[in-house]
């Protein structure tokens, strides 16, 4: 049985595809590929069909990561197939509540940086968009920070689980 996760922010261009992009790595680099699926979306439209920001990608890539990607929105009726659903910020995290078909749905849905317990009480990943490529610096830093915390979840998880 396959455990999915999904990433979600705005549109889908620089934090999510750069949460996917990390936490995939991640899940490989734990033999768990064949048992998890990592993918992302955003909250609106505005940028479906396309690649992430070049910011992301130039970031990701400096990292050993990979940049490929296709922007796309999130779909309420995706709940039901998804066990995670990793919201960036706190805006996220009400939207893609307030999207959720059931309270099960909704209580899927976590910030990305609670699973980082040096964030303390500041749980979200800041926007990078509208700044410099210092701030997408910062955001691989938050990702990879949390990723550590959520892949031993999403380990403990899928624990005797076979693909």
């Amino acid at each position: 049985m396959t455990y999915r996760v999904c990433f979600v922010c705005t549109g889908n261009i620089c934090r999510s595809p750069m949460a996917e992009s990390v936490f995939r790595a991640r899940v490989a680099e734990a033999g768990l590929d064949d048992l998890v699926e990592v993918d992302s979306a955003g909250t609106g439209g505005w940028h479906e069909g396309d690649g992430a920001d070049p910011r992301t990608v130039s970031v990701l890539e400096e990292h050993g990561y990979d940049g490929a990607h296709t922007a796309r929105q999130f779909r309420s009726s995706w709940f039901s197939r998804l066990d995670l659903v990793i919201a960036l910020d706190a805006g996220h995290l009400k939207t893609l509540r307030l999207l959720a078909p059931t309270p099960e749905d909704a209580a899927k849905v976590r910030l990305l940086r609670s699973y980082d317990p040096a964030a303390g009480d500041d749980l979200d990943v800041p926007d990078p968009y509208y700044g410099g490529l210092d701030g997408f610096e910062e955001c691989i830093e938050m990702v990879e920070a949390a990723s550590e915390g959520l892949l031993a979840e999403v380990r403990e998880r899928t624990k005797g689980q076979v693909a």
